[in-house]
């Protein structure tokens, strides 16, 4: 039986529900790792309800997070926002037919692969401007600060991994690619595929950004071989990449990493039970590292740094 006593409560504070619709309201529990979502049927329609997870206060802007969400939304790539408060309790319309994008998923649906990108090219060239910018050093550098805090052993790790990763931020400062509204965490999870359409959820990391950051980003977290990456990039640039683009979502690709297990780390310090996170922290800084090394990594910061 699930509990869904935080969702009624949630409800009993958003203007429009009357007692009865709250009582009669059907709640169901959805997946997530840090917040808690539930389905919503009430007063005839089907809402989705975010109640935002414990610890997330110290990481996300939930003021950036609602100006995000609803410039996407109003190009249509994010659902309509119907009530955002400042402690981060968003009602949303429910996206119906949708299926979070695995990375079996995007190999199973057909046109998947280039829903996402299509999707992605128009949050890039439409929206409007994001809040804040995403510095990706930076962001680790606080991330960091917070594990440190909590002792955990890996902060030393990502710290050398920033340190190796100096040259890429070298190279993407000499030829800055213009800024553009990006999601900045577009997992699978976070991907909802109508078959139609893909709509974009979870706006909590967004703001503007490199756009190849979010190619990449979906690049590695649908675990991508080379013909995904091939048609990824087809669909969003309308025309086979330059090797200067793939080089530039290549190198960007380490820099994902290290960003995904530093907040990992920070969810495996706060006690997070969703997931081993100390474990994919660790994974994927070795994935990380070994990226680093590699021949192609190697070649792919040439062709940016050639242009």
């Amino acid at each position: 039986m699930q509990n869904t006593d935080s969702g009624r409560q949630a409800l009993a504070n958003i203007p429009g529900f009357a007692p009865a619709d709250i009582e009669s309201a059907r709640l169901t529990r959805l997946k997530g790792l840090t917040n808690t979502v539930f389905k919503v049927d009430v007063q005839g329609r089907t809402l989705c309800l975010r109640l935002p997870g414990e610890g997330t206060s110290a990481i996300i802007d939930r003021g950036v997070e609602e100006r995000n969400a609803r410039a996407a939304a109003s190009v249509g790539v994010a659902p309509e926002i119907l009530f955002f408060d400042a402690n981060g309790v968003m009602l949303t319309r429910f996206i119906d037919d949708a299926v979070a994008l695995s990375p079996a998923g995007f190999r199973a649906r057909a046109g998947a692969v280039e829903r996402a990108g299509q999707a992605l090219r128009r949050l890039h060239d439409e929206a409007p401007a994001f809040a804040r910018h995403f510095r990706v050093f930076d962001i680790v550098e606080d991330y960091l600060s917070l594990v440190d805090i909590r002792g955990v052993e890996l902060a030393e790790t990502v710290r050398r991994l920033l340190a190796a990763m100096a040259e890429v931020g070298e190279a993407l400062a000499a030829r800055p690619a213009p800024l553009r509204p990006c999601h900045c965490d577009p997992t699978g999870a976070n991907l909802l595929d109508t078959g139609e359409r893909v709509v974009i959820i979870d706006w909590e990391y967004s703001g503007m950004n490199d756009p190849a950051w979010d190619l990449a980003y979906l690049s590695l977290e649908g675990d991508f071989d080379e013909a995904l990456d091939d048609r990824l990039l087809l669909a969003y640039f309308g025309r086979p990449p330059t090797a200067a683009e793939l080089g530039r979502m290549a190198i960007h690709k380490p820099l994902c990493q290290l960003l995904a297990a530093t907040w990992a780390l920070i969810q495996h310090a706060n006690g997070n039970p969703a997931a081993d996170f100390r474990g994919y922290a660790e994974t994927t800084l070795d994935a990380c590292r070994a990226r680093l090394n590699s021949p192609d990594y190697v070649r792919s910061l040439q062709a940016v740094q050639t242009g």
